[in-house]
């Protein structure tokens, strides 16, 4: 077996644990209520500590990448998430749920970090394996509530949380038995011009960077945490149940998918600006329109605007694969995925506090005054050349 396509395999699936893992309570707080005697909107913010976390921890965990070893920080990653589920979901108390759900948070910091620097150092086309690695981070969105709402209708809240941990676990065995500890591929990097030939300002490109970073993390991470509260407001009358609820809302987070294959495909031949800006434009109509929209055109608005908004983290995460150094590429992931974990934090009291009092349409009208600065950003970021015109150039 293709030592590199063995590593990439497991990066992906890691991927699809990390994104997972995070949106398991999002998904389960709605069979969580009378356990621990809390409505939505209090119960909802105990999950403040993990998403500092997920943030916070990215930088220490990016330093111990680049410095320490890659192979054994996503060990650490596997069997710390999967131990973290299981005390989640053994949670007595709200005490001890705030705890499983922070650990999980510490734990899942590893992986942006470090798996996505990973992911770049072993790939021949950078642009693809960052949409398909895209793609199963999306899957992992999609089945969060899936087998979330599965799992919660047949077995009970506790499920959802164990039979995922048991099942990280288990690809941590299967890690540390396949994958070796070995000098990272070296790949010479050359510092990207403009398409007309003249010097990039870096300083230019990282402030785009930390601006589309920090609002469309505030704008994903709430979005995707209200998408099961907000299909099941607007589709009561089309879908009853948990399970059917859980496929639907997995349905519109999986057409982000799509978005992220084919946008890898198009950044190895295209300019990064063009689908940057053509992708931000699309968000906040959207948005716009899921305030307001009932029955079926949720779900229509939901998936296109998942396809947006997933679309938009592949071209983020290629910016830092094109402009930044390989030995450095693990530091300015973690610095990334910081600013945008972090910034998406700030979501859990946005929804907490105004949920409450103007409902998902004052809710999604803030979100859409967010997704409006990130489209700023894009039209104020360098045109550069596409990653196959710099394969030719070196």
């Amino acid at each position: 077996m293709n030592p590199s396509r063995n590593v990439i395999r497991y990066i992906n699936a890691a991927h699809v644990i990390d994104h997972m893992f995070m949106l398991i309570f999002p998904a389960a707080v709605l069979g969580m209520t009378q356990a621990f005697a809390l409505d939505y909107a209090a119960l909802i913010g105990l999950s403040l500590g993990g998403f500092i976390a997920f943030g916070a921890c990215s930088l220490p965990a990016g330093w111990l990448g680049d410095r320490w070893s890659r192979r054994q920080m996503m060990l650490v990653f596997f069997f710390g998430i999967g131990a973290s589920a299981i005390f989640t979901g053994l949670s007595s108390s709200s005490a001890m749920l705030v705890l499983g759900l922070t650990l999980i948070g510490i734990f899942a910091a590893i992986y942006h970090p470090v798996g996505t620097a990973m992911l770049v150092a072993y790939a021949e086309n950078r642009g693809r394996e960052i949409g398909i690695n895209g793609m199963w981070g999306n899957l992992g969105v999609a089945f969060s509530a899936l087998i979330t709402g599965l799992l919660v209708a047949q077995f009970g809240w506790r499920s959802a949380f164990i039979v995922p941990g048991l099942v990280a676990i288990g690809l941590g065995i299967g890690f540390a038995l396949h994958v070796r500890e070995e000098p990272i591929p070296q790949r010479p990097h050359t510092r990207l011009k403009g398409a007309a030939g003249q010097t990039i300002s870096m300083v230019m490109v990282f402030g785009v960077l930390a601006l589309a970073t920090a609002t469309g993390g505030v704008v994903f991470n709430a979005t995707t945490m209200t998408y099961p509260k907000l299909f099941q407001e607007r589709l009561h009358e089309l879908f009853a149940s948990p399970q059917t609820l859980g496929v639907v809302v997995s349905l519109a987070y999986a057409f982000g998918a799509v978005a992220q294959l084919s946008i890898g495909r198009v950044l190895h031949r295209f300019s990064l600006k063009w689908p940057f800006i053509l992708l931000t434009l699309c968000q906040a109509p959207l948005l716009l329109a899921l305030a307001y929209a009932d029955g079926w055109s949720v779900i229509v608005a939901g998936a296109a605007f998942m396809f947006v908004v997933f679309g938009q983290v592949t071209v983020n995460d290629a910016m830092v694969a094109n402009f930044v150094a390989p030995q450095w590429q693990s530091r300015v992931f973690a610095l990334r995925y910081c600013l945008s974990f972090g910034a998406s934090a700030t979501a859990i009291p946005l929804i907490s506090f105004v949920e409450p009092r103007q409902g998902f349409v004052g809710l999604y009208l803030i979100l859409a005054g967010f997704a409006a600065l990130t489209f700023v950003a894009a039209l104020v970021f360098p045109r550069t050349p596409s990653e196959s015109a710099v394969g030719q150039m070196t």
